[in-house]
């Protein structure tokens, strides 16, 4: 397996899904210079939750410099690495890509969807080092912010010390208690929720009929070891995803059959 480390003096990346004036961005900015002071925000102008691993290929796509290497871009999340890599930072390339830190848990089947994740996926395909970072909170409650403050940077860190494994990126979800409640760290694999009925319905003041999609509705138990389980426990779950898609156990079989 082909590893890659990182320098001790890194030039850091930072993108999310929920825009560059998200909370959550500003805490990962503040995180991330307590470990170097070259770091670069490029996020998108506009909230992009849900846009997954999507490209702008339609319309051009414009960045704006808001100073102290800042800059917004009007398009995905992924547009924005490859706006950051391919040009704003083409001098030099990031040793490392953060994302987040998320309004919102991205484990289960949230990996599938989410922006944040998308940002970390596409920073692993242009062989950058990746994470993706997010804080869980229940609908209507406030959200713990400080829980991320207080091991956002212990993680990051940690995983720094390790040589960076090939096609991985690193998904770290933060439970939403308050720091003193959280019960350290978890290593897990992803999990699978059973979600109910998430898809709303109603009608528009001009009596059409329009369909909403909603926060996913979890139902039964988490299985132990998962990311899901380990938040709902109220853990700091870190958990390695490997983007080679391919089912190994299913090629041997084809081999088989097709030679």
């Amino acid at each position: 397996m082909a590893e890659r480390s990182i320098p001790d003096k890194c030039r850091i990346l930072i993108s999310n899904d929920d825009g560059i004036e998200s909370p959550g961005i500003k805490l990962l900015e503040k995180i991330a210079r307590q470990i170097t002071s070259d770091v670069w925000v490029v996020a998108p102008d506009q909230e992009q939750s849900g846009a997954s691993h999507s490209l702008t290929t339609r319309r051009p796509l414009r960045a704006r410099e808001l100073g102290g290497q800042r800059f917004s871009v009007d398009g995905t999340p992924t547009d924005c690495v490859v706006v950051a890599v391919r040009r704003l930072l083409r001098d030099k390339a990031p040793d490392l890509v953060l994302s987040g830190i998320n309004m919102g848990g991205n484990v289960g089947e949230d990996l599938n969807y989410s922006g944040t994740v998308a940002v970390a996926m596409e920073a692993t395909l242009l062989g950058i080092p990746a994470m993706a970072l997010s804080q869980d909170y229940d609908d209507g409650e406030r959200i713990p912010w400080e829980t991320s403050e207080a091991f956002a940077l212990e993680v990051v860190r940690r995983l720094l010390r390790l040589p960076w494994p090939e096609h991985t990126l690193y998904n770290i979800n933060f439970p939403g208690v308050p720091a003193k409640e959280a019960g350290g760290f978890a290593v897990t694999h992803q999990g699978k929720r059973a979600i109910s009925d998430n898809l709303m319905d109603g009608v528009d003041p001009r009596g059409r009929p329009y369909y909403w999609i909603g926060p996913a509705r979890e139902t039964g138990e988490a299985e132990p070891g998962t990311d899901v389980a380990a938040v709902a426990d109220g853990c700091v779950s870190i958990t390695p995803i490997y983007l080679d898609l391919t089912n190994v156990t299913v090629l041997a079989s084809l081999k088989k059959l097709f030679e």
